[in-house]
């Protein structure tokens, strides 16, 4: 069991490691490119490729959508609750205590440990997360909601793409597949890269401030996780992959969204490394669990 645990940690902890080592060295690595080629090309075509590849069953992938719907439901009344109690503002950090790092630690680590199967079901949740936090997330931040920004995301029209293919059993021709799982490749690697990366550049604010934040946050994740995984009564990789996306750190693009509005981002970004910091610590209490 603990050369199990090691093998799925190691990995990730290696690459977000190599990209920490990358930044703090000077070496020039421009966020920006990386996380428009990522977000934009790299995982739709993950996304695609992956589910036309494994022929994940439509009605697998929408109990996985609805679990993470639910989870996102429950994170946002629970946070509110708890952040008004606190006299903190919810354009500031109620994104933070809604949406995990599904992407950037969610997928591989769902990978490495339940195989493509659980990549599978972990792009179920994190469509969702990104859809939500691209709708509600930008409306909670900013106090609008941009159609438009919905609209361009390219995620939300990959996952589109594969159902049509999942509902109709067809396969695209094999050149587009080839093409779409070489492109999809990068992504896994790229945003370890960059969540080192980040971790090195963010800077860590109020410690008593954030930590009690950023532990808040990873214990509501699981408890949420394992409670909905109980009532559903999920069982294997998709029980482990709902406990595992909703216990993941704060996600990287609430400080790009905090930044953008001007909500406390530095507070925001001290959440982000903090929770990861710990996310990474009791990783293998997590995966004691869900495996």
């Amino acid at each position: 069991m603990y050369l199990e645990l090691f093998n799925i940690i190691a990995p990730v902890v290696v690459c977000a490691a190599i990209g920490y080592g990358w930044a703090r060295l000077g070496f020039p690595f421009e966020t920006p490119f990386v996380t428009i080629l990522v977000t934009n090309v790299a995982t739709p075509c993950l996304v695609v490729a992956t589910l036309t590849k494994l022929n994940v069953a439509a009605e697998t992938f929408g109990q996985m959508a609805g679990a993470a719907a639910l989870a996102l439901l429950i994170f946002m009344v629970i946070g509110a609750a708890v952040l008004s109690v606190a006299k903190l503002s919810l354009h500031s950090f109620l994104p933070a205590m809604m949406f995990g790092n599904t992407g950037n630690m969610g997928l591989p680590l769902a990978l490495f440990a339940f195989g493509e199967e659980g990549l599978a079901l972990a792009i179920a949740v994190f469509a969702v997360n990104a859809t939500t936090q691209f709708t509600i997330g930008a409306l909670i931040s900013s106090g609008t909601v941009s159609v438009r920004r919905l609209v361009r995301t390219p995620v939300i029209w990959a996952v589109a793409l594969a159902l049509v293919f999942m509902f109709t059993g067809t396969k695209p021709p094999i050149f587009i597949a080839n093409t779409l799982t070489l492109l999809g490749n990068i992504a896994i690697g790229l945003m370890l890269l960059a969540l080192g990366v980040s971790l090195a550049r963010l800077k860590v604010g109020s410690i008593k401030h954030t930590i009690l934040l950023s532990l808040f946050r990873l214990t509501m994740g699981f408890s949420v996780g394992y409670g909905i995984a109980y009532v559903l009564d999920f069982e294997g990789a998709k029980r482990g992959v709902v406990i595992l996306a909703c216990s993941m750190p704060v996600a990287v693009f609430n400080y790009l969204f905090a930044q953008r509005y001007g909500r406390a981002a530095e507070e925001v970004a001290s959440v982000i490394v903090t929770s990861t910091l710990i996310s990474f610590a009791t990783l293998p209490l997590l995966l004691l669990v869900v495996l």
